[in-house]
């Protein structure tokens, strides 16, 4: 069985009357580099388990199955498990649960499937839900070494922004707290079916083993690192000054820009991680 083979697949969604749905983000990956890319971004072994998020046909779930210890995949459309039981009916590792990722808590699920392996994440995410799924994964899974997805370019590119680019902002910055974001390769809407109107990119989180930088308060970093990219012409003194996220006194806001050693006319695009984390450590001892 090759799912990568447009007229094979084509064939075989006929069969089971599948048709997509836009709501749903659904465009199957057809193409076998692209494929092998995400396997081998993933660093995925035989001792490893595979979470796979939004199987569709069963394309990238085959290959995990074949390179894993165990495979486990969460698909929302019911339509699709007769499909999936077919296309993945050999594999004896591999299981697939028909639920809403974002109402699965994973921890416990990744606990209960995989027991202690090491887990790598992999997904053709739909771009409506992109961001809300890595949050929720690197936020909430503490098993989770690796995450290879395919995503939209433009937000691939703002994962792996550095500081003073236009492409820097809240999602850098939390993207790079928890890992090390690298751009494997570019998906051209060709390599989907049915085909996308815009390109897509495949990229590796590698989970950092505790975040890139050390704060006391993780939840007021995020709600200062929020608050400096919300009104990103503002300086970084007046947007944390009239956030909405946080209530700081002018003066203790202005002392930590200054212990931090930035100057007083900075915007947040400009700070790095661990310019954020010395502000907010700051904040935090005074407020």
């Amino acid at each position: 069985m090759n799912l990568t083979n447009p007229t094979q697949l084509k064939n075989i969604l006929g069969s089971f009357g599948f048709s997509f749905s836009k709501s749903l983000g659904q465009n199957f990956l057809i193409d076998e580099n692209v494929l092998n890319k995400i396997i081998e971004g993933s660093g995925i072994n035989s001792k490893w388990g595979a979470l796979e998020i939004g199987p569709g046909a069963g394309t990238l779930t085959r290959a995990l199955s074949q390179n894993s210890k165990k495979t486990v995949a969460i698909e929302i459309d019911k339509r699709l498990m007769p499909l999936l039981d077919y296309t993945l009916g050999e594999f004896k590792n591999t299981k697939v649960i028909n639920e809403d990722v974002m109402a699965v808590d994973l921890d416990a699920l990744i606990s209960e499937e995989f027991g202690d392996m090491d887990v790598a994440v992999c997904a053709n995410l739909p771009y409506y839900i992109t961001t809300p799924i890595i949050m929720k994964v690197l936020e909430d899974c503490h098993r989770v070494r690796s995450m290879t997805v395919m995503i939209q370019k433009e937000v691939a590119e703002r994962m792996v922004a550095k500081p003073g680019g236009k492409d820097y902002g809240a999602l850098s910055v939390a993207v790079q707290f928890y890992t090390e974001p690298k751009i494997v390769c570019q998906a051209d809407p060709h390599c989907f079916m049915p085909q996308p109107k815009v390109a897509s990119t495949v990229i590796s989180l590698k989970v950092l083993e505790k975040p890139a930088v050390d704060v006391k308060n993780k939840k007021l970093f995020f709600e200062i690192v929020k608050s400096a990219f919300g009104q990103r012409r503002k300086t970084l003194l007046n947007a944390l000054s009239k956030s909405p996220y946080i209530n700081v006194e002018k003066e203790i806001i202005m002392g930590a820009i200054e212990n931090a050693g930035l100057s007083a006319d900075i915007r947040g695009e400009r700070l790095s991680l661990g310019d954020f984390a010395k502000v907010c450590d700051y904040i935090d001892e005074r407020n």
